[in-house]
């Protein structure tokens, strides 16, 4: 049926007396599909949000545009939120230090697809800082080394540290 087509391609020009029927057909469905398509839009949008939507709107894209500008986000305030959250994350000693390694590693990438790239050995800076006293002497250990360790060695010593303090503990 083409509804969509008002938002697939551009509007195309307006019929002339020397357009084929062909140009004109396009013309027409482009025309009944642009009509329509806001129509079948705001039927299914809750009605709370119908209302912020201008009826000066001429245009299927310009119906989605005006929708998407009313919920854009914020970059910034979502990278500030990203931020506090990685640096609030603490391992406490409970759970899993693997899973606590990936979940601040998820907010790394999200910060990086927001533009925002913490360097690797920031990162592992910031994981071994947040680890809990614990591991004190895992991240002497670290420090006094020369070689520095990629995202996944630092998981396997992390992994394997813990598994030692929980024997010790045993």
């Amino acid at each position: 049926m083409d509804l969509d087509l008002a938002l697939r391609i551009k509007k195309p020009p307006s019929p002339t007396d020397s357009s084929t029927s062909e140009q004109r057909k396009l013309h027409e469905k482009w025309d009944h599909s642009n009509r329509v398509s806001p129509m079948i839009i705001k039927r299914d949008i809750p009605e709370v949000f119908r209302g912020i939507i201008s009826d000066d709107i001429t245009s299927a894209k310009e119906f989605l545009v005006e929708i998407e500008q009313r919920f854009a986000k914020s970059d910034k305030a979502e990278t500030s939120t990203l931020l506090q959250n990685l640096i609030s994350m603490k391992y406490q000693g409970k759970g899993n230090v693997r899973e606590y390694i990936m979940g601040m590693s998820n907010i790394a990438s999200k910060l990086r697809a927001l533009k925002l790239e913490l360097s690797k050995d920031l990162f592992i800076r910031l994981v071994l800082i947040y680890l809990s006293s614990q591991f004190s002497q895992f991240k002497i250990s670290y420090c006094g080394q020369k070689d520095k360790w990629s995202l996944n060695e630092l998981i396997s010593y992390c992994v394997q540290e813990e598994e030692r303090l929980k024997q010790k503990r045993d």
